[in-house]
């Protein structure tokens, strides 16, 4: 089994948060997103992951590294892939065309989820998917009377569906892919600009093959700050349930209280504090004389004399204040 995994752009609506590390790398719960991801994919495969693609840009080789640890940690080799220009998700897929062959899952480094399945190995592919209220928002599947995919529409005016693709994909076969996604290429099939994978998912189904929908139990979103904080809380909820221990021992607790679930990194200082519950703190980061709720510190923060909530501050950041709802990128300092 090969996944791919395009994460070209460092996801501008993450920002201040993504100037210095891209979205993917950004930790929930003490973990890259995209360490996260892959851990849920390995989960629901069938056999083992072999091979790990990421589609990246210019990220430089400290980044490049980090993401090759992430599939060695799973057992995988690493490979890194470039798309130097924003052509759009099918084009995306391409740049990784080398492991267009055999059992394939693409998954786009940008969200995370919960299910309770198992890749069938028998299908032509699985689109993973989650049932929602508004659909006219997303990309969403439309299924004939035997629960298959017929057709993708994207943002439907008039209802066609409510199961919205997630973007996450499993194929059967890889090398089918490559060819629908070269003939894209090849025939200049754009939309807005860029290469879409469903017109390739479309150009499948025509031929034949036949794609089920993976209905996931929840869909997690790294977008933005907000929704990136939410999703710190529930993957802190999920470690906890496993009985992860979150606290690492190296962390000193002095005169301070932490409420579960929360994630207290390597050499952590907490004095005369009350953290949690939902708070992430990164290795190395400090809290002093305050108090922290539902909140994502990254490694090296100090925070003094704060009472903070629905925050998310970046590594190395500093600050000294009264009570906010903050949003600091990398190296910040307010006092």
């Amino acid at each position: 089994m090969k996944v791919i995994v395009p994460m070209a752009g460092r996801g501008s609506r993450l920002r201040p948060h993504t100037l210095t590390v891209p979205k993917p790398l950004v930790p929930v719960g003490g973990k890259p997103i995209v360490h996260r991801l892959v851990e849920d994919i390995a989960a629901l495969c069938s056999e083992p992951i072999d091979e790990i693609g990421f589609v990246i840009g210019d990220f430089g080789p400290e980044i490049e590294a980090e993401l090759i640890k992430v599939a060695e940690k799973l057992g995988a080799k690493g490979s890194i892939f470039y798309q130097d220009k924003p052509l759009g998700t099918a084009h995306a897929v391409l740049c990784a065309e080398k492991l267009l062959e055999g059992p394939v899952v693409v998954a786009f480094a940008d969200t995370l989820f919960r299910a309770n399945f198992k890749i069938d190995p028998e299908a032509d592919g699985i689109l993973w998917v989650k049932q929602i209220e508004d659909p006219s928002n997303f990309g969403v599947v439309k299924l004939n009377d035997k629960g298959e995919i017929i057709d993708f529409v994207e943002k439907p005016k008039d209802f066609v569906s409510d199961l919205a693709m997630i973007g996450i994909y499993y194929f059967k076969d890889g090398l089918a892919l490559r060819d629908e996604l070269n003939f894209l290429v090849e025939n200049g099939i754009i939309k807005s600009g860029e290469y879409q994978l469903p017109d390739a998912l479309r150009r499948l189904t025509e031929k034949g093959k036949r794609f089920k929908p993976g209905e996931v139990d929840e869909w997690l979103d790294c977008g933005n700050k907000e929704v990136t904080v939410i999703t710190n809380q529930r993957v802190l909820e999920y470690d906890q349930e496993k009985g992860i221990n979150m606290v690492d021992d190296s962390a000193k607790v002095l005169n301070s209280i932490i409420i579960p679930p929360c994630f207290i990194g390597k050499d952590v200082i907490l004095e005369n504090s009350v953290v949690g519950p939902h708070v992430s703190l990164g290795k190395g980061s400090m809290v002093t004389n305050s108090i922290i709720k539902n909140s994502i510190l990254q490694q090296c923060s100090i925070i003094i004399d704060a009472n903070l909530k629905d925050s998310m501050l970046g590594s190395h950041s500093k600050y000294k204040g009264l009570a906010r709802d903050l949003s600091l990128s990398d190296y910040s300092i307010i006092s």
